[in-house]
């Protein structure tokens, strides 16, 4: 196949599928199907007994055969014809025989490539060749995929966001600890800075750090339930901030090159990111 990766919504990919023979031989079928599935399964042990999970959305399927299987029932068979426009034979003489093909990604509406603890999202690309009286001869490739992001048709990422929250001191000490936090926008892209604004005011006898952290949530839903698992990404603690009436804080970070785009539009695999 064409080594161009990642793949994205539109892109057209090409390959060719190769079979080599020693001697002539009749096959009954051969064709390429690409298929994009997204699979998830956890299991919970009762007292008695343990329940499985199981989920599954399929997104396509889609075949193009070089030779067709005359005695198919698929009435929507699309046969494939060679460079001159003719079909391909079933008889195949000795030697090695290339096909070429080319599959298209939609434009819209699938999510990334995904693999996690308790599901995937895949999409894969199989060639099969069938004979008589013989077990079918498969090949897999898997295709990376990475979904388009256009931030501003995720209704408020670009909007400011604030949050106020207020902690009281346990019983050993006295007094609390008031916060505002302040973010320019919720929607980011790789390597891109995210700048945390804090107001925070300590009406406690003792210093207060604050602590940020960026993690990432995965969440799995099937059979009415959901599994979650959670990942940090990034953590920092800041100075320490005196019994005061309130100080002004602004903590930085660079969201990593290499994480994976959260995921949304996907029914059964939800992945975000927080900050906390």
């Amino acid at each position: 196949m064409n080594d161009k990766y990642p793949l994205t919504n539109g892109d057209t990919f090409t390959g060719e599928v190769t079979v080599e023979v020693q001697k002539e031989c009749r096959i009954n079928s051969l064709y390429v199907k690409f298929k994009g599935k997204a699979n998830v399964m956890w299991t919970e042990q009762g007292f008695r007994s343990t329940t499985i999970y199981h989920a599954q959305d399929k997104y396509f399927s889609i075949r193009r055969y070089f030779v067709a299987n005359k005695n198919s029932k698929d009435i929507t068979q699309v046969v494939l014809k060679n460079q001159n426009g003719e079909a391909y034979s079933n008889v195949l003489t000795p030697g090695t025989h290339v096909y070429p093909f080319s599959f298209q990604f939609s434009k819209e509406g699938i999510p990334s490539s995904f693999t996690g603890r308790y599901g995937s999202i895949s999409y894969v690309l199989e060639a099969v060749l069938s004979r008589s009286m013989r077990l079918d001869r498969k090949s897999q490739i898997p295709i990376g995929f990475v979904a388009k992001t256009d931030l501003n048709s995720i209704s408020g990422l670009m909007e400011p966001l604030h949050k106020s929250l207020e902690k009281t001191m346990n019983l050993f000490t006295s007094g609390s600890v008031a916060m505002d936090v302040n973010l320019e926008q919720s929607g980011f892209f790789q390597g891109k800075e995210l700048n945390v604004l804090m107001k925070i005011q300590n009406n406690s006898p003792h210093e207060v750090k604050p602590v940020c952290s960026i993690y990432r949530k995965d969440s799995f839903f099937a059979g009415g339930k959901r599994k979650c698992q959670t990942t940090d990404i990034i953590r920092e603690v800041g100075k320490p901030i005196p019994p005061s009436p309130s100080e002004n804080v602004e903590m930085v970070f660079t969201i990593p090159q290499d994480v994976e785009p959260s995921m949304l539009n996907c029914s059964i695999i939800k992945v975000e990111y927080r900050l906390k």
